[in-house]
This record gives structure tokens, C-alpha cells and sequence, in this order.
């Protein structure tokens, strides 16, 4: 009797765990949504409303879409949009979508910044910081920022790697600790605009140059695809998925500000 009571018991445990662990959701993300403060004002929500867990697991977008070929998350928002689109048709993903997009921005010490601030545009004033020879932090992590501020480059006249570890320093780390290292070496550095807003060790720099095209930072949602990921949790992640593209969880990521003002702006496309 006391066998029968002991194989129930684990029965019922095993259950819970194998439940508890289909109660979760794994978002592969990039590091500027989670430094943000985003996922810890909309999560929430959604996690209440649904009861269902979202653990964020929080890299460069490069390491993101690695870690989802690699079957190791249900469901991406990251922004590097070629990147993304590449991953879907390699059949890794079932679809790519606009998300919600903001911008990046150069900052550099304010004490260093004038000239650069009247360049026509950002590669003009990368070009600056280059014949300059002033300090550059780099991402160097293959991230959506990291992929933009090298298309920029590749925009100039300069080719950077000569200069990798003179001016141009590359940390291989996330947008926070880069930022604080740019911060700590009084150098210039490339960010998402959302990142830095929230950032709280901003000292004597400053936003240099913005606003240029180039800049602009789509951020995309695709669905891991349970074809090649045969473990992903795909009915729970397409249950978030189809929150947050939502008009309910567009506006919330809408609604999430910082000083009067949003940092996401919403555009969902089917």
C-alpha cells in the first residue's frame, strides 16, 4: 500500500513540475529592451492577466537568434531586422514582425562634443571622431546596436579595424556596462535612445548627434518555430505573442514613459 502511495505522490509531483515548467514562456531579447525598464512594467500585466510566467533571457541579438536556432527560448524581440528575416527563412522562425521601434543616438563628453554636433550627418560625424583620434566604445557583440554603428562605418572613410584596440575599443559586453565604460574612459559611444534615457550614470556626457536616418531602431517579434524547435512552448509564447501585438499591449508599450515620454512607439504589422 505504502508503494502505491509513494508512486502516486510521485506522479502528481512530477505533474506539477512538468506544468510549472509549461507555465513558462522564454523570451529571447535583446539588452536595450530589458535595460529599458519595458519588460518590467508591461510583464507584469500580462503575467497576471494570463497566469502565465515570461523569463526573459536578456543578450546582444546576435547571441538571441543563436540562442532560439539552437532551440533555447520560445519566442524573440530583438532589431536587427535582415537578421531576423534571414532567421525565418532558414525556417527557425515561422514569422517576423514590426514591433514598436525608437532611435539611436551618438553621446560622447560635453567638453569634446562641439564640433561633431554641427556635422550634416552621423557619418560625418563619425568621420570627425576618427580623424580626431577620439575614443570610441564599441559593442563589438554582433547586437542590433553593434550591427548599426558598423553600417555607419562602413558608410566612412575609415576602415575600423585598423584602429580596434587604439581608439576603438570594442567591451563584447551589453549597452549598460559599454555605457559605463565609455562613461569611465570619457569616450564616445553608440546607444539606443530608450537605454540611455533610463541610464543613471550620465555624468559630463551628453547627447552629440541624432536624429539621422540611419538611426532609426526596429525592433521585430518572431515566433520560434516548433517545427525545428520540437520542445519550444509555443501555444503559451503565441498566446503572448498575440498579446503584445495587440491593440491592448501596443499601448502599453506606448504608454511606458520616461520623463513625459515615450520610449517605444508601437507599429504591429501583420
Amino acid at each position: 500500500m505504502k508503494k502505491i502511495f509513494l508512486f502516486l505522490f510521485l506522479i502528481i509531483n512530477v505533474n506539477s513540475v512538468y506544468a510549472s515548467d509549461n507555465n513558462i514562456v522564454k523570451l529571447l531579447s535583446t539588452t536595450s529592451t530589458r535595460d529599458s525598464g519595458l519588460y518590467g512594467y508591461i510583464l507584469p500585466i500580462f503575467e497576471n492577466e494570463f497566469n502565465i510566467k515570461v523569463y526573459v533571457i536578456a543578450t546582444g541579438t546576435g547571441q538571441a537568434l543563436k540562442n532560439a536556432q539552437n532551440c533555447n527560448g520560445d519566442l524573440l524581440i530583438t532589431h536587427a531586422t535582415e537578421l531576423e528575416s534571414e532567421f525565418v527563412k532558414n525556417g527557425f522562425g515561422i514569422s517576423r514582425h514590426n514591433l514598436m521601434y525608437n532611435d539611436f543616438i551618438l553621446v560622447g563628453p560635453k567638453h569634446h562634443s562641439n564640433n561633431i554636433k554641427k556635422s550634416k550627418n552621423i557619418v560625418e560625424a563619425f568621420n570627425l571622431i576618427s580623424d580626431n583620434k577620439e575614443k570610441f566604445i564599441s559593442r563589438g557583440d554582433n547586437s542590433g546596436t553593434n550591427i548599426s554603428e558598423l553600417n555607419i562605418w562602413n558608410k566612412t572613410n575609415v576602415d575600423i579595424q585598423k584602429y580596434s584596440g587604439d581608439w576603438y575599443l570594442e567591451t563584447g559586453q551589453g549597452m549598460g556596462a559599454t555605457l559605463n565604460i565609455a562613461i569611465a574612459t570619457d569616450s564616445f559611444v553608440y546607444t539606443d535612445r530608450s537605454t540611455w534615457q533610463k541610464f543613471n550614470n550620465k555624468q559630463e556626457h551628453v547627447v552629440v548627434y541624432e536624429n539621422d536616418p540611419m538611426m532609426f531602431n526596429q525592433y521585430g517579434v518572431v515566433q520560434i518555430n516548433p517545427k525545428h524547435c520540437n520542445m519550444t512552448n509555443y501555444n503559451y509564447s503565441n498566446i503572448f505573442f498575440k498579446w503584445i501585438t495587440s491593440k491592448k499591449g501596443q499601448e502599453l508599450i506606448r504608454s511606458y514613459k520616461l520623463n513625459g515620454k515615450s520610449l517605444f512607439i508601437p507599429n504591429f504589422s501583420e
